[in-house]
């Protein structure tokens, strides 16, 4: 599957938390907030908080770790110690020479760090697109996981296309039919262009337009890579269907899920197999963490509490 750039970016927004202003070059680095990868790649790394160690994975693929830090991720930092960072080819983070982004050097990247911060286990959370990763990491690095938290996350992209297509024909009152699985882009395309200009695309990421246009905000207050976003769906490796491999994955799992994630899908979850998940449903959409904030908390910090 090869797709042209405006197309990756047209994908990226809707996984990514908006992501209007991106940039693949002069991104400056904060030697202070700087973890240099096996591959000699810096990636943007900020710890706060106390408590259990917990690594967050982003979404995108391309966004970066700074608004669920702003926007409402950072109250975990009463119990937990945060390791935001930002993917290579992300955010603040810098892009491989080789461009390497296949799955094992994604999630060898954040062994890496969990390795730096000589801790044994740690909890991390994936979020949106962020859970493949977290879900690899976990699949690959189950002895080093202490917990999975999977917030608003796909694990099929195909799955949550069709969802995003079904709703946004739904909002717009038409119909948008999809043949078979490879007309699934170019339906996706066709829709997201309507409903953005019908200036109703931020019902995706929530109801109140007031929150999307906050979190542009964050997102539009400093360049960012994009390498990440430009390489990642170019090929068919991240349209793979990865809840196939939950059955196998036997660490405890947190599955938070938004009755309005019109983003993932609200139903999404239910194809979420792990043997050791407990499920949590909260009345929101994809922004779960600021639009539900004290729920999203309780609801992390009640799993790891648990599985201390």
């Amino acid at each position: 599957m090869k797709l042209k750039t405006p197309l990756l970016f047209f994908l990226f927004l809707c996984f990514a938390q908006s992501g209007i202003s991106q940039t693949k070059t002069n991104i400056k680095q904060d030697s202070n907030n700087a973890f240099i990868t096996s591959d000699g790649v810096p990636l943007f790394l900020k710890v706060s908080g106390k408590g259990e160690v917990c690594i967050f994975v982003h979404g995108g693929p391309g966004a970066w770790s700074k608004s669920f830090e702003e926007f409402g991720g950072n109250v975990l930092e009463d119990k937990l110690t945060m390791y935001y960072f930002d993917q290579r080819g992300c955010g603040r983070s810098g892009s491989p020479t080789d461009n390497n982004y296949g799955m094992d050097r994604m999630i060898d990247d954040i062994e890496e760090i969990r390795a730096h911060l000589k801790t044994d286990k740690v909890f991390v959370i994936g979020h949106s697109f962020g859970g493949i990763l977290a879900t690899k990491y976990a699949e690959k690095y189950p002895e080093h996981v202490k917990g999975l938290i999977l917030l608003n996350a796909t694990l099929d992209i195909n799955d949550s296309l069709l969802n995003q297509i079904a709703f946004m024909g739904k909002t717009l009152g038409k119909d948008f039919p999809v043949k078979d699985k490879g007309s699934i882009l170019n339906t996706f395309f066709e829709a997201k262009q309507q409903i953005k200009k019908a200036n109703l695309d931020y019902k995706i990421l929530s109801d109140n337009k007031t929150t999307v246009e906050k979190l542009d905000s964050i997102d539009n207050s400093e360049k960012r890579n994009s390498s990440f976003a430009q390489h990642a769906l170019s090929g068919p490796l991240y349209f793979s269907d990865f809840t196939k491999e939950t059955a196998s994955i036997k660490v405890p799992t947190l599955v938070i899920s938004g009755t309005k994630d019109n983003n993932i899908g609200p139903e999404h979850y239910r194809l979420f197999k792990f043997p050791n998940q407990e499920v949590t449903i909260i009345d929101g959409g994809h922004i779960l963490y600021y639009e539900q904030n004290k729920e999203f908390k309780n609801a992390i910090q009640n799993f790891v509490q648990k599985v201390r």
